[in-house]
């Protein structure tokens, strides 16, 4: 049986004092590739959020990684997302240092401290992401893609067991969101990684067909159909 990495079970996920979604009941296992699609504003990203704890699960029940949404204190946080990956739409990369030291100072923060394994963690990853040559490049100076490819990186670090992806491909153009697209399969796929990519982009469903959950009425539906007409 596959090691579940994302469980929730009659959750509600709130937004201050709104109930954005109720009766949540979703399970995501080792290497599984899962679309989150839903109008803006149906609680898409509120749902990632509580996923990766900046919003805490107040009713029902809740694992990420092993941990228990439920029992998330501001001391336990790092420690979740050490487990987990997140890759954002605008890239939020340090625009006043190189590629190499963007990296470095992720896996600092997250409490790595020898340097010959962050600098052989850091080769890595880029070489993951096909960019093992660009480490000492400035964010300004790599395209749209690549700096996507540095933020992917980035979530590779810690060798998640989940990565959260937040519109990845909404920046992009269709050939450049095609590369991210199989590079984040590939992802699934070799490492075991599972991955949650919230999209709008219904031309890469298409493309890259998956196992869909959509946001709508204040709930979320698994395995939903997606209407490419």
């Amino acid at each position: 049986m596959s090691e579940v990495i994302v469980s929730l079970k009659n959750a509600s996920i709130f937004q201050g004092n709104s109930e954005i979604l109720s009766e949540v009941n979703i399970s995501v296992s080792r290497g599984e590739f899962v679309y989150l699609i839903g109008k803006t504003g149906t609680g898409k990203s509120s749902l990632l959020k509580t996923l990766y704890g900046e919003l805490s699960l107040r009713q029902g029940e809740g694992q990420v990684v092993g941990f228990d949404l439920t029992g998330m204190t501001w001391k336990k946080i790092p420690f979740l997302r050490r487990n987990l990956g997140v890759v954002f739409q605008d890239f939020q990369l340090l625009t006043d240092r190189t590629v190499y030291d963007n990296l470095r100072f992720a896996l600092k923060s997250t409490g790595w401290k020898d340097n010959t394994l962050m600098e052989e963690k850091i080769h890595d990853v880029l070489e993951k992401v096909g960019l093992k040559t660009k480490g000492f490049k400035m964010p300004y100076e790599l395209s749209g893609g690549e700096q996507q490819r540095i933020d992917i990186a980035r979530a590779l670090l810690n060798s998640p067991r989940l990565i959260l992806a937040d519109e990845p491909t909404g920046n992009l153009d269709p050939e450049t969101s095609d590369g991210i697209m199989q590079l984040l399969f590939q992802i699934s796929r070799d490492y075991g990684t599972a991955i949650i990519m919230a999209t709008h982009d219904y031309i890469v469903l298409q493309k890259f067909p998956s196992r869909v959950l959509r946001t709508e009425h204040g709930k979320v539906v698994d395995n939903a159909t997606v209407s490419f007409a």
